[in-house]
């Protein structure tokens, strides 16, 4: 039975209302200065971040700013937590740069409004909760490789370097930074450390202060007054600060199909890395984040951002938990956080233009370090099987050497296989036929008068394709009865292969004249018994709800058959 509370907190969980709409209800002005302080420090977060993100995407700096606008201010209206900020991440940087490079902007455009579509139909249809179905291991891997790719992607800025060709792929990137060493420039290499050195001495100093923002300042200053060939952003980029403007793209039923791989993809990573981020606010500040109204706003943002010029969006777990320090509560602070960045684009947009590229690398470099999740994979590869540790790995390196697509789909296919060869594992039948002393089962074997031809077996854990060979055993093991009792108190699931198995047994069984009676059939087993014409095959009165029922029927199942032998 479940409780009444438990009950109401999960219809509290599920239904689609924002966050916003209900902590508006006690909101003062003491809470409202908290968020417009933390809106600000968190935009002053987000402000270099975005840039570097869009950079590292293949896409124009503003463009990242676009999407900490729209997507930030539309995520946090519409959004199921009370403090989540959303923008661009650094998840999306690899396959949002791919999806440009063979694309162009119009299929990235497509790729992400198709994206958000997805998404909002997964939150109206509740599909909040499965994404805790992607397996650990996968998330890990492809974190971990995106990592990889990033840090990869950024050694030609940090040491300054010259390709001759445009690589793609992280395998080309390896391939022309090595070709290209002869091209090293000391001065870029010597900013980027000079930057490098304070985003990781900084915090532990003066954390009040973004590093990335002195980084930012220091690294610019450097470059402007010593006059060193290092590239900015303004020698690569022609820096825009006009707001973010609509723009639909050219759409074709053709293009839609060809990019519907890469919407799964963004779909799938917004909805894993905004629900993982809700899950750790949550823990912050103690409340508790509605999923698909999450997952529907982070579509809406998408959309959103896709059309006015941005880029793929979703939860920034590091932006979200220094909206959390900084005092924030509340939604108002991640659309405070929103306007602000909106104001620093028109005004201050062009000063962007000095920020050297060497920079930009080693905010980038932090990114990926913070976001690789090594301490969890090697804690991983120290107590999970090797299956696991062999799925984290494969994903791993087919995200760095291939793509995200190929990686979670190759992932999710192995973690699925191993997961119905496990549950094969444990499933099992085995005979009532050993007694032990300590058993302390009040409905054990030990303690239940079984009549003299009946046999009596268990079957252990659900009854799917993959188990199927586990139930020969019985059928090879019903010769000099007259009763077969099946218990199935713990089998929680069955699948058609499954009742295709019992109905092979009761079908040997009737050919030797022998009954079969079942115990204890769980709601899902017989629901699907029922669907298949099963039960009425066996007959409803051979479905016992207890044991002892089942050995009485079968004590008089028993009786019927001694009686006809003897008139025979």
């Amino acid at each position: 039975m479940v409780s009444k509370e438990s009950a109401s907190v999960k219809k509290t969980e599920e239904k689609l209302k924002p966050k916003l709409f209900s902590v508006m209800k006690g909101y003062n002005k003491s809470q409202l200065i908290k968020d417009i302080v933390s809106g600000i420090i968190v935009a002053i977060i987000a402000l270099p971040l975005s840039i570097a993100l869009a950079l590292a995407s293949g896409v124009k700096p503003e463009q990242g700013l676009y999407t900490a606008i729209t997507a930030g201010f539309i995520v946090s209206f519409f959004g199921g937590s009370r403090v989540q900020i959303a923008g661009p991440t650094a998840a999306f940087a690899t396959i949002v740069a791919g999806i440009v490079a063979t694309e162009g902007m119009d299929g990235l455009v497509i790729s992400t409004i198709l994206a958000g579509i997805f998404l909002v139909v997964m939150g109206i249809c509740h599909f909040g909760s499965l994404i805790k179905y992607i397996p650990n291991t996968i998330t890990l891997g492809f974190t971990f490789g995106i990592a990889v790719t990033i840090v990869v992607g950024q050694v030609k800025d940090f040491c300054g370097m010259t390709f001759e060709g445009t690589p793609i792929e992280t395998t080309e990137k390896v391939a022309e930074i090595i070709n290209s060493a002869s091209t090293f420039n000391p001065m870029a290499f010597f900013v980027g450390i000079i930057s490098l050195a304070i985003l990781i001495l900084w915090p532990k100093k003066l954390n009040k202060i973004p590093s990335s923002l002195i980084a930012v300042i220091v690294g610019a200053a450097i470059v402007k007054i010593s006059g060193m060939n290092v590239n900015t952003i303004g020698d690569l980029y022609t820096i825009s600060s006009a707001p973010p403007t609509f723009a639909i793209p050219e759409v074709s039923f053709e293009r839609v199909k060809a990019l519907i791989p890469n919407a799964f993809t963004i779909a799938i990573l917004a909805a894993v890395e905004s629900l993982l981020s809700c899950v750790v606010a949550d823990g912050m500040i103690g409340s508790k984040h509605r999923s698909n109204m999450e997952l529907t706003a982070q579509g809406f943002g998408n959309i959103a951002s896709a059309l006015f010029g941005g880029i793929p969006a979703t939860g920034a777990i590091a932006r979200t938990a220094a909206n959390i320090k900084n005092g924030g509560r509340t939604p108002i602070a991640g659309m405070v956080h929103a306007v602000v960045i909106l104001i620093i684009l028109i005004v201050l947009m062009p000063y962007a233009a000095m920020i050297p590229m060497p920079t930009i690398a080693a905010i980038l470099f932090i990114v990926a370090y913070n976001m690789c999740g090594w301490r969890e994979i090697v804690n991983c590869i120290k107590i999970s099987p090797k299956s696991d540790i062999a799925v984290l790995l494969i994903t791993l390196v087919l995200t760095v050497v291939f793509d995200l697509v190929v990686a979670i789909g190759v992932g999710i296919v192995l973690a699925a296989l191993l997961f119905m060869k496990r549950m094969a594992d444990v499933t099992e039948s085995h005979d009532w036929i050993y007694v032990d002393d300590e058993d302390t089962d009040p409905d054990h074997i030990s303690l239940k008068k079984v009549p003299d031809n009946t046999r009596v077996y268990e079957i252990n854990g659900p009854m799917f394709f993959a188990a199927s060979d586990k139930f020969n055993y019985i059928l090879d093991n019903t010769k000099g009865i007259d009763v077969l009792i099946l218990r199935m108190r713990n089998v929680p699931a069955i699948d058609a292969s499954g009742v295709e198995m019992l109905d092979k047994i009761t079908k040997r069984c009737k050919k030797h004249n022998i009954e079969v009676v079942f115990s204890h059939v769980n709601e899902q087993p017989m629901h699907a018994m029922e669907k298949a014409g099963f039960v009425q095959r066996v007959g409803k009165e051979n479905f016992c709800d207890h044991i002892d029922s089942a050995l009485r029927r079968a004590e008089k199942l028993e009786n019927v058959v001694k009686k006809n032998k003897g008139n025979k």
